[in-house]
């Protein structure tokens, strides 16, 4: 997209991040065909020409945030991945941070969040996509033997994705519980399953 024609500088700059930030919460509480044009510039104070100026449809911002949320979920899935050469007692640690960092994006961005995981039409294949790189890191662990060689990790991974979506609905976007308390659930039940040995 052209930028001719585009406010200059830091003003807009903040124009622009303020139409994505209103966009993002209409989107969210209202809808993709309930949300109109007109009323994210009349929240932002700004004129239909300025959104203009940015986006080239209502489309193109929805597309955008859709984008924004897909890149940074799936940088903080790729850096999940565990370091090799880590002892026992560090692992459980190393994993409830790595996914109570996911969680609290999902908590701190939760416009983008409904936005990218279930309102876009591409939330499925991203869905897939972030299986693929929960599968591609727990491959890469299960060589380095943190998790039984047995273990299918294509299913594993889907597990995971479901349990993510899920509690993000149910008990994050509820404020049932924080970030780290459901990466302490979910670790809990991943590492030590729920079965009493006797």
């Amino acid at each position: 997209m052209s930028n001719r024609g585009r406010k200059k500088g830091s003003n807009g700059e903040r124009s622009r991040e303020q139409l994505l930030t209103i966009a993002a919460r209409q989107f969210a509480n209202n809808g993709f065909f309930e949300t109109k044009v007109s009323s994210i510039v009349k929240e932002a104070g700004l004129t239909q020409p300025t959104f203009y100026l940015y986006f080239k449809s209502k489309e193109a911002i929805f597309t955008e945030l859709a984008a924004i949320f897909k890149a940074r979920l799936l940088n903080l899935t790729e850096a999940s991945l565990l370091e090799s050469g880590l002892k026992e007692e560090m692992i459980k640690i190393e994993i409830k941070g790595k996914l109570g960092t996911i969680f609290r994006f999902f908590k701190e961005n939760p416009d983008l969040t409904q936005i990218g995981f279930f309102l876009s039409e591409d939330g499925e294949s991203l869905k897939s996509l972030l299986a693929e790189t929960i599968y591609m890191n727990l491959v890469q662990e299960q060589k380095d033997g943190y998790f039984h060689p047995h273990l299918n990790m294509h299913v594993v991974s889907e597990i995971i994705v479901g349990i993510m979506e899920r509690l993000t609905i149910s008990r994050l976007f509820t404020g049932l519980a924080e970030p780290e308390e459901l990466a302490e659930e979910v670790v809990e039940l991943l590492l030590f399953g729920m079965q009493v040995y006797r």
